[in-house]
């Protein structure tokens, strides 16, 4: 009972995130589901008992997990939102508190091929620059192509698209332990692969910028139980 008590709590708690802005929302809910969920573990191993303690330490994991949108981030936005006007590039802030970039095929890569466009250097430079005067963040690059081809032309192909985008990012200053790659060929489509219009809207690389939230300074640790 007290644990379903308290994860309708955590419910009531992320509902009300809707009234507050990102970074207040994003902290908020990540603490109300620790919460519940430490209290539900906390519960099952402690009889019940291990609820409050299993509650306190869940908010401690869950408010320190997940993204912040930080004024730094906004500004990065706002830049890259400037750097790319009219080229055809997304910029967004995703669900969970991350900037993306959706960079389409016209202008980051030949179809089959993984060197990068010289209309895509530009904006690439520009997003060097605030990645560098960001420096708490992380970067997640995401290569993808269309159906056209087997999965074995398709996979390194988008890994590949990736690879050169990092690479391209670390020969102008950007640490390369900050970037992560990834390809997922032709899994991931974003439009039906029917006509070359919509193949062209899966050829594409995603950019992902996080800022890792910390954990509160001073958040006391849970005891064990003996």
């Amino acid at each position: 009972m007290k644990i379903r008590i308290l994860t309708v709590f955590a419910l009531l708690l992320i509902n009300g995130c809707a009234s507050m802005n990102n970074t207040q929302s994003g902290t908020l809910t990540g603490g109300a589901l620790g919460a519940g969920a430490g209290a539900a573990i906390g519960g099952i191993i402690g009889g019940g008992k291990g609820a409050a303690i299993g509650a306190g330490s869940g908010a401690v994991l869950g408010a320190g997990a997940g993204y912040l949108w930080s004024q730094r981030m906004e500004e990065q936005k706002k830049q890259m939102e400037a750097a790319t006007a009219g080229t055809g590039v997304e910029v967004s802030q995703t669900e969970d508190n991350r900037l993306k970039l959706n960079i389409p095929s016209d202008i980051s890569f030949d179809s089959g091929k993984s060197n990068i466009k010289p209309n895509l250097q530009p904006i690439l430079d520009s997003f060097a620059t605030t990645l560098k005067n960001n420096p708490n963040t992380v970067v997640t690059i995401i290569g993808h192509t269309d159906n056209t081809g087997s999965d074995s032309v398709n996979n390194p192909l988008s890994i590949n698209r990736a690879s050169s985008t990092r690479d391209y990012l670390a020969n102008r200053g950007v640490a390369i332990n900050r970037i992560q790659i990834d390809g997922r060929g032709s899994r991931e489509p974003i439009a039906a692969n029917d006509v070359p219009a919509n193949r062209a809207k899966n050829r594409r690389v995603e950019i992902f910028v996080s800022e890792i939230q910390p954990p509160p300074s001073g958040t006391p640790v849970a005891p064990q139980q003996q």
